[in-house]
């Protein structure tokens, strides 16, 4: 059963940064990309990063490349998202997820662990 259950979510002012972690299990994570998602108030799913299962290949969203960062340590079967100079569009609810857009299906809510609440406002 996969459980993933993500931390570090809060209100920041524009220009700050949170740092998003989800400690997965019950699966092997080390076999899996993993992707965060998010879902800003009154629209649809958005992949906002996604890391292959070593770590060596990453992708961003155009609304977040340069800003966020997104980790992993197979070691500890933990993902982050590293967030920086956030903007009040990044305000959502975060959800980890197992699976990226080519391997799984990260909007699946059987693949999305808990959401963690982002809110950038001044």
């Amino acid at each position: 059963q996969v459980q993933l259950v993500e931390s570090g979510g809060g209100a920041v002012q524009p220009g700050g940064s949170l740092r998003l972690s989800c400690a997965a299990s019950g699966f092997t994570f080390r076999n899996f990309g993993m992707s965060w998602v998010r879902q800003a108030p009154g629209k649809g799913l958005e992949l906002v990063s996604e890391i292959n299962f070593s770590g060596s290949s990453t992708y961003y969203a155009n609304s977040v490349r340069g800003r966020f960062t997104i980790s992993r340590d197979n070691a500890k079967n933990t993902l982050v998202l590293q967030m920086n100079s956030l903007e009040p569009e990044d305000t959502a609810v975060y959800y980890c997820a197992k699976g990226t857009r080519f391997s799984g299906d990260p909007f699946s809510r059987a693949s999305r662990g808990q959401e963690t609440q982002v809110t950038v406002s001044s």
